[in-house]
């Protein structure tokens, strides 16, 4: 039993941490983003197992771990207000060409990483850009102005 709240512990631990951490794409991760999630995942495992290395130890972290992901999955699904919790909601960072810098600061993003996902899809001025929303999924949506 031990174990298994260790496990919804640490659970609970990670989706505090990676709201905090903000929002990347896989792709678009910085090499210290990346070194984090592996040292989270070590330092976790860790935690949860405490050097049991059972197969009952195993199965049950493991278990825990993918119930919980699965029960998370299911109620954002369901509730809009544990969605925005756990996902969080879409920024706006450019409106009508005009950056909104607060935002752009808020989410630890540069003009120059903005620009950047802009010019990924084919856009080469912020005039051009009625809206830009950087989703819960880390991507930024671009909506050019007609």
């Amino acid at each position: 039993m031990d174990i298994v709240l260790r496990a919804a512990a640490a659970y609970v631990f990670i989706i505090f941490l990676m709201r905090v951490v903000g929002r990347r794409e896989l792709s678009s991760m910085e090499p210290s983003d990346i070194i984090l999630l592996v040292v989270i995942g070590d330092l976790v495992q860790n935690g949860v197992t405490q050097s049991d290395y059972s197969i009952t130890g195993i199965v049950l972290a493991a278990g825990t771990i993918g119930l919980l992901a699965t029960s998370t999955a299911f109620l954002t699904y369901r509730s809009r207000r544990i969605r925005s919790v756990v996902e969080g909601e879409p920024v706006i960072l450019v409106q009508n060409g005009e950056t909104i810098e607060r935002n752009l600061k808020n989410e630890r993003l540069t003009l120059d990483e903005l620009m950047e996902q802009a010019r990924l899809q084919q856009i080469e001025s912020l005039d051009k850009i009625k809206w830009a929303v950087l989703e819960t999924s880390g991507s930024i949506s671009f909506i050019e102005q007609k």
